[in-house]
């Protein structure tokens, strides 16, 4: 004879559950009469056939006609009253589940106007806390005909709706902003993303109580990934390739050699591969110009009588850092007035053409 339920209750504390099915297998034998038991920090779903009858808060419930009208039109009431039927009790937390982690697995690929390579790979990390706002969609939608549901079993749902709202919220403000402004805006990047992210928590039954960044910072090796992801193109690749050889030069003791050879692969590399590329190739040309017309083509292309050493860095896309390296080395001729390097056109054609 099957056992009839006179008391449904789940007192477990739903630390880390966010929904219990009663009983855990099948169905619960129920009578008119039998009490559900819900506690303060739940709410239980009464179900009857696939539909939910009722939503009940803290308290004690008792199966009735006047409680639970819907049940009068499906069930007789012979027996006095007491005629058994089958019925499923969803208890679900209704407490705020808080300081759930999220991180970047995978580098956010954003603009970066104006610095660097003009794109940039971020990464993250944070919190966020979310709470069951509709007992009955989060069961209906999300829990089906589960046992029990945990909070490890939606965690990489909610991640991946979060990590999908914030790189639309940041692919929106790299418009007008680069990335070392975005990096002291995280408390507007959190905000941001918690409003944008309500329609999809509550899509579920959830509501998203907070959203916190820790930390926002680029890859450490944002250059090497975004060559291995293709998306550098010729000219921004063959820079790197002229910043490489002048980082790597500025860390050899034996000096000039590597770097100059190191600049002239670089470029030359580069040269030929955007002329390969963009244009049919050109006719012979004639023998070197004289000195003179070698100075004057130099400063039709951007090389100035005399310059400084973030002007210099400007004209061949490294970092100042990389001149002043190249300067204490010696490869690379300039004057000191004061505190001060100031280098000639002519020093940097010699530097260029080794």
């Amino acid at each position: 004879m099957a056992r009839i339920f006179d008391v449904v209750e789940y007192p477990n504390e739903m630390h880390n559950v966010l929904a219990y099915h009663f009983p855990e297998t099948g169905v619960a034998d129920l009578r008119f009469g039998s009490q559900v038991i819900v506690r303060e920090s739940q709410k239980a779903v009464f179900f009857r056939d696939g539909r939910a009858l009722d939503v009940l808060g803290p308290g004690r419930h008792t199966i009735s006609t006047a409680n639970f009208p819907l049940l009068s039109g499906a069930l007789g009431l012979a027996f006095n009253g007491r005629t058994p039927f089958t019925a499923e009790v969803y208890y679900v937390s209704m407490r705020e589940f808080a300081d759930v982690k999220w991180g970047t697995s995978q580098p956010i690929i954003v603009r970066n106007t104006g610095v660097g390579l003009g794109v940039s790979l971020l990464q993250g990390f944070g919190t966020y806390s979310f709470q069951v706002a509709d007992p009955q969609q989060f069961i209906t939608q999300i829990v089906g005909s589960r046992s029990s549901y945990t909070l490890d079993a939606i965690e990489t749902r909610l991640r991946t709706m979060l990590l999908s709202k914030i790189q639309d919220v940041l692919g929106t403000l790299t418009a007008n902003k680069n990335v070392f402004e975005l990096i002291s805006l995280v408390e507007e990047i959190g905000t941001a993303v918690r409003a944008s992210a309500q329609d999809d928590f509550a899509a579920i039954g959830l509501t998203l109580k907070s959203f916190y960044i820790a930390s926002l910072k680029p890859s450490e090796k944002s250059a090497e990934e975004l060559r291995a992801m293709g998306m550098l193109d010729m000219s921004v690749y063959t820079q790197l390739q002229a910043a490489d050889a002048l980082r790597d030069a500025a860390k050899n003791p034996s000096g000039g050699a590597g770097l100059t050879a190191g600049i002239g692969a670089g470029m030359g590399l580069g040269n030929f591969m955007t002329q390969s590329f963009a244009q049919p190739p050109a006719p012979q040309q004639p023998a070197p110009a004289p000195a003179s017309a070698s100075a004057a083509a130099g400063a039709e292309a951007g090389i100035k009588s005399v310059m400084t050493p973030a002007e210099v860095a400007q004209l061949l896309k490294v970092s100042e850092e990389d001149i002043i390296a190249a300067i204490n080395a010696g490869d690379l001729k300039a004057r000191k007035i004061g505190s001060a390097y100031r280098i000639s056109g002519e020093a940097v054609e010699a530097f260029l053409n080794g």
